[in-house]
């Protein structure tokens, strides 16, 4: 039975039209978990995702309106913006890189 990263590095791979790269033969950091077309995936299963991000995400899928992509920007005190981080859902996410993709002739 597949271990559950593994699993999950599947599912998100399949999601983006990717595909997994196995662990073995690959020094650390030399190859994404999931490559798919113009991305490059790093996937961290965790039994439990911190609350307060659920909670920013929540806050903007509620004040999304028509068809405004909800993100929740991460900025760490004294970073700089341009570094700070966007959190969308896979789901979101996978259909706005399938649209621009489609928009740019399937070159992502």
């Amino acid at each position: 039975m597949a271990t559950t990263w593994k699993h999950a590095e599947r599912r998100i791979a399949a999601l983006l039209s990717g595909r997994r790269v196995p662990v073995t033969g690959r020094a650390r950091g030399d190859a994404p978990d999931v490559s798919a077309p113009g991305l490059a995936v790093e996937v961290k299963h965790r039994a439990a995702l911190p609350a307060w991000l659920l909670t920013a995400l929540a806050q903007a899928e509620a004040a999304a309106e028509g068809d405004q992509l909800p993100v929740a920007v991460l900025h760490g005190a004294g970073g700089r913006y341009a570094d700070a981080l966007v959190v969308v859902r896979l789901r979101d996410f996978a259909r706005l890189l399938a649209a621009w993709t489609a928009w740019h002739g399937g070159d992502p």
